[in-house]
């Protein structure tokens, strides 16, 4: 199986397993809520994992995290089913959500105990894991609940956000004096004219997905299309932060992939980086549409 990989071109990897990552997400999601809830708390697993392994952190550490973030999965699970099914798994929610404390204590503790060396720095990297990679992408389980399109529309605004900076990056660097680079010390290939071709992208596919009524479920009819508008500007700008926010981590580290999950795109940070800050940030604002667009 090496061999084969080894002799397969660069752009083929990156299209073979690209369409296998994006149909496992797109069947995950469409297939069942159990699908769903496997297969992100699994991505959110190796995420946590991937990051402690490229700061190097104690293996004590890694498994704190990961239990961690096992706690607040079942926590936001449970409170994002009830508002789903309309069953009360609050009192299960708060259990879960007890048991992350005492997780937190015993890791800080952990440091003390052990006379680590660097104690700030794994704190430090402790709630880094689950702050900004294991809770942003549990808050995906609200947008699946309060609608599944809403969550299949994030995934088709960042892939498109994406796909639109690399199209007008990679023609505007073909002019003579070729293009604005955005962040060049830490993003030699981004530019602003990409970034503005991303904006077009997925602002003209919110529209589309507007029209077909992905957004019904958090706006009446006539502020859809401006809540549409909203929802994927939003998806762009932070979508673009966390990208940018991966890759300065990765710069800082010296290394050019998170890992090796997916042959040709590397690890699972690398295809998450994005959902990372767009997650919460759609999340929130979808809440809070649902709550104030009807009012006007």
């Amino acid at each position: 199986m090496r061999k084969i990989l080894e002799k397969m071109s660069e752009l083929v990897k990156r299209t073979i397993f690209g369409a296998l990552f994006v149909g496992c997400v797109v069947g995950a999601i469409l297939w069942h809520k159990y699908a769903f809830c496997g297969l992100f708390f699994l991505f959110a697993v190796l995420a946590v994992d991937e990051f402690h392994r490229l700061v190097s952190s104690p293996r004590s550490l890694r498994v704190y995290s990961l239990v961690a973030t096992t706690s607040l999965w079942a926590t936001v699970l449970c409170f994002a089913w009830s508002t789903r099914d309309g069953v009360n798994h609050t009192e299960i929610g708060f259990i879960m959500g007890a048991s992350y404390l005492p997780i937190m204590i015993i890791t800080l503790l952990d440091e003390i105990w052990n006379h680590s060396e660097r104690p700030l720095h794994n704190w430090g990297n402790f709630f880094i894991s689950q702050f900004m990679i294991a809770l942003p992408m549990a808050t995906l389980s609200f947008l699946y609940f309060l609608n599944y399109k809403l969550l299949l529309a994030l995934f088709v605004l960042i892939w498109l956000n994406d796909t639109g900076a690399y199209c007008i990056g990679t023609l505007t660097a073909k002019r003579p004096k070729g293009n604005h680079k955005m962040t060049p010390h830490i993003s030699p290939k981004k530019s602003w004219e990409g970034l503005i071709g991303g904006f077009v992208f997925t602002l003209a596919a919110s529209v589309l997905l507007y029209r077909l009524g992905w957004f019904d479920v958090i706006a009446i009819k006539k502020a859809g299309v401006l809540v549409a508008l909203g929802f994927a500007f939003l998806v762009s700008a932070f979508g673009t932060m966390g990208d940018l926010m991966e890759s300065l981590m990765k710069r800082s580290l010296g290394v050019k992939d998170s890992g090796k999950f997916l042959p040709g795109h590397g690890g699972i940070l690398d295809r998450f980086d994005s959902v990372l800050l767009a997650a919460p940030i759609v999340t929130f604002y979808c809440w809070l549409c649902s709550f104030i667009v009807p009012m006007f």
